[in-house]
């Protein structure tokens, strides 16, 4: 099986060739700071309130630290509110457009599942997109990918936000179970003509947080993929349920999991907390700190 995923993998990348004209450089860990273009998301304070709270939170994340800005405007917790794509687009478009215009130096992300989300926030110059389906939700979305010639975040989901709590029995090993659907999805993607790919375990989606501390100890063996791993961890209840706390009081465990994901070969970190996320890789990774924006 290792030989047949060798000839199917990627080669594994140190840069990410954006849209644009430009090249996101992850030969070193980086930061993605989350921020959350819906009134519903999990973590209520990620929460952009307005329109006039987004550049001054956008700043902050850049100053911080982060590399990546990673825009959604479908919130994507459990049990979530499904809104329409026009929804989403008039959430999501001009907030892209805003911080392009105002930090033209920042790589844009955004949490889409659906093309013609994703092939317009592209237009307004996003330079990434991260699908939480793996194109599992619109089967447009991976050929989109190709044509947009954009780096593809491809996660693990079962199910939908609304559905994927129901879906956490897994028949045999999960680490396995995501290594042969990583494998099939990337067949595909190459089939679209998609090469840059970052792969999301997709820490809570799907997943009790048993099975995604489970997940998160074994990282190392999605090593065999050749890509590199974003670690999609903060302040999820993988971290506040077993220490008994809510999203607000769980900072300090997920230093604590950003921490490991790092030293189990993690390259991006997905995240509320900028500032501690660039301080962790920073103290780990003492000789690669993370480049100003």
């Amino acid at each position: 099986m290792l030989q047949a995923l060798q000839d199917t993998c990627f080669p594994a990348a140190q840069t990410l060739r954006c849209p644009h004209g430009r090249v996101l450089d992850i030969s070193q860990p980086r930061v993605m700071g989350i921020l959350n273009l819906t009134p519903d998301s999990f973590f209520a304070d990620s929460r952009v309130q307005s329109p006039d709270d987004l550049l001054p939170r956008a700043e902050a994340m850049l100053r911080a630290g982060a590399t990546i800005l990673d825009l959604g405007g479908y919130s994507s917790r459990p049990g979530a509110e499904h809104i329409s794509a026009d929804e989403e687009k008039r959430r999501l478009l001009p907030a892209v457009a805003a911080i392009k215009r105002a930090f033209p130096e920042a790589f844009v992300s955004v949490d889409t599942f659906r093309a013609g989300v994703a092939a317009e926030a592209v237009a307004a110059g996003a330079d990434i997109l991260n699908d939480i389906s793996g194109g599992t939700l619109d089967a447009d979305m991976l050929p989109t990918a190709g044509q947009l010639g954009v780096p593809y975040i491809l996660m693990h989901m079962r199910g939908t936000p609304q559905t994927m709590t129901q879906h956490t029995q897994y028949e045999g090993d999960i680490v396995l179970e995501l290594v042969r659907y990583f494998r099939d999805k990337l067949t595909e993607l190459r089939r679209h003509g998609v090469t840059d790919v970052v792969l999301d375990p997709g820490f809570g989606f799907a997943k009790t947080p048993a099975q995604s501390h489970e997940v998160l100890r074994r990282l190392p063996e999605l090593a065999v993929l050749g890509l590199p791993i974003l670690a999609g961890l903060s302040r999820k209840s993988m971290v506040h349920k077993p220490l008994g706390l809510t999203p607000d009081a769980a900072l300090t465990g997920t230093i604590a999991v950003n921490a490991l994901a790092l030293l189990n070969g993690a390259r991006l970190l997905r995240v509320h907390d900028v500032a501690e996320a660039v301080q962790t890789i920073q103290l780990l990774s003492p000789t690669f700190p993370p480049a100003s924006p």
